[in-house]
């Protein structure tokens, strides 16, 4: 099997104040990017400081992961927002890591926009264009859904785009994620996820929800780290990454 590089993301950084999710520290030493979460759906300033020394410990890359305004939503819950809102939303979040990132001495390597905002730019052409021309000012690497019609604008724009499956994500026949109101939305098996990435990675095909085999084409595989068990999922998404001869390293030192 010919050796080939990817990059493993995960999502950190998503506590607040006294609440804390996810795993972070058993997490961050077996990914290659951490996403981190800025304030608008989850962090707070000093999360983001704890997060991006503990990425550097561990010389894993950091990107922002902007989202909508809504603490409460985690990001989760639609809104009506103008591409301009969009744009600004993900400038100013961004802006924010950077800052925090430059001041531990590194820089920042993408951008990946989060939960609903993600799926929104799916469907709407012109919030995916304000994404795009954001991650291209900036001169970052933007995350967008492998095979997707975000992924595509943002190509045809000239932005620098890493396509991203996912490990612990059901597909449906049309590309898209299933929903996470829809029962097996979520893999929560280890080794099924890491069967999942490895497949992603070496083959380009995914197996969907209903049994079909569609094409996916992917730079970057994503853990979410609120997922039950997320640290066993990484940790055998890596090893597997790993034993089909993938080399696992952050996008800035191949792509």
């Amino acid at each position: 099997m010919a050796t080939r590089e990817i990059d493993l993301n995960c999502d950190m950084g998503e506590s607040y104040g006294r609440w804390t999710l996810g795993a972070d520290a058993e997490i961050m030493p077996f990914i290659s990017s951490a996403n981190i979460a800025c304030g608008f759906h989850g962090g707070d300033p000093h999360v983001m400081r704890k997060t991006v020394e503990l990425a550097l410990r561990h010389g894993v890359a950091i990107g922002s992961h902007p989202g909508l305004p809504d603490l409460m939503g985690f990001g989760r819950r639609r809104m009506d927002v103008t591409p301009e809102e969009v744009r600004d939303y993900i400038v100013y979040q961004t802006g924010a890591l950077r800052e925090v990132v430059a001041l531990a001495g590194a820089a920042l390597q993408h951008v990946k926009p989060h939960g609903i905002l993600y799926n929104m730019m799916e469907a709407d052409e012109e919030l995916a264009e304000a994404a795009g021309a954001a991650a291209m000012g900036m001169t970052l690497i933007l995350m967008t859904a492998a095979s997707g019609r975000f992924d595509a604008r943002c190509r045809k724009m000239g932005a620098r785009v890493a396509s991203e499956g996912f490990a612990d994500r059901a597909y449906q026949v049309d590309g898209r994620l299933v929903s996470r109101k829809v029962a097996g939305s979520l893999i929560t098996d280890p080794q099924k996820a890491a069967a999942q990435a490895v497949r992603m990675a070496t083959e380009g095909k995914v197996r969907t929800l209903d049994g079909a085999d569609i094409d996916i084409s992917v730079q970057t595989i994503c853990c979410h780290g609120d997922t039950p068990g997320a640290q066993q999922i990484v940790r055998a998404v890596r090893a597997g990454l790993e034993k089909a001869g993938c080399r696992v390293k952050p996008l800035r030192e191949w792509m």
